[in-house]
């Protein structure tokens, strides 16, 4: 991919500076095989049943109906575009974008969840003093978008491997997109795809992936 031009503002344009030195010796490698497939559900879901946390109160975290039917549902901020609307026509070319914001509360619900408590993440004291001049969002959150744009596939989309490269830091209230495009059809309903993360058209993580994709149940 060409290079581009950051343009995140400071503290982060040291960040990334710093980031580049460190992304030399960045671990890169595939996943094991994710047999858990993306949850996918043809009646309507009833949202109002979702839980969200009580300290929510923007108009951007309300919770709406899904658009499409393989995934339970979806937040006002959630923005996606795709070009095939069904499993049968996905092609060569064929590509899915998917964005958010990246929160406070987003950063602190992977930590709980993970168990990644690095203060670097949640420590704003601690993380001034390291390289990146400031907290940033965890790597694996970051990347977890990549399963977002997935989601969206059409059909039911099961992970079987990816690889990524770790590219440059983002920064807790940045707004990031996951671009998925296909590569290569490998034949029984399975796909190589490339995997493209960018924090204002700046390349964060990048790498491919391989999927299997079926049809949705009935």
């Amino acid at each position: 991919m060409g290079e581009r031009e950051s343009r995140v503002a400071s503290p982060f344009t040291a960040m990334t500076t710093a980031w580049t030195s460190f992304a030399e010796s960045a671990v890169k490698g595939a996943t094991a095989a994710n047999r858990a497939a993306f949850a996918a559900f043809t009646p309507p879901v009833d949202v109002s049943s979702v839980a969200t946390d009580d300290t929510t109160t923007s108009e951007d975290d309300e919770v709406v109906e899904p658009s499409v039917p393989s995934v339970v549902y979806e937040h006002a901020d959630w923005t996606f575009e795709r070009t095939v609307e069904k499993a049968a026509d996905i092609t060569v070319g064929d590509t899915v974008v998917f964005s958010k914001t990246l929160s406070e509360e987003d950063v602190r619900a992977f930590a709980a969840a993970s168990g990644d408590t690095n203060r670097l993440h949640l420590d704003d004291e601690f993380a001034e003093d390291t390289r990146f001049g400031g907290r940033i969002a965890h790597g694996t959150l970051v990347s977890g978008l990549v399963s977002a744009a997935l989601a969206r596939l059409p059909g039911l989309t099961i992970y079987l491997s990816q690889e990524l490269t770790f590219e440059g830091p983002v920064g807790i209230g940045d707004r990031v997109t996951a671009t998925v495009e296909v590569l290569e059809d490998l034949g029984n309903g399975q796909y190589r795809l490339s995997t493209v993360i960018e924090d204002d058209e700046r390349v964060v993580v990048d790498g491919e992936a391989v999927v299997l994709i079926d049809d949705l149940p009935e």
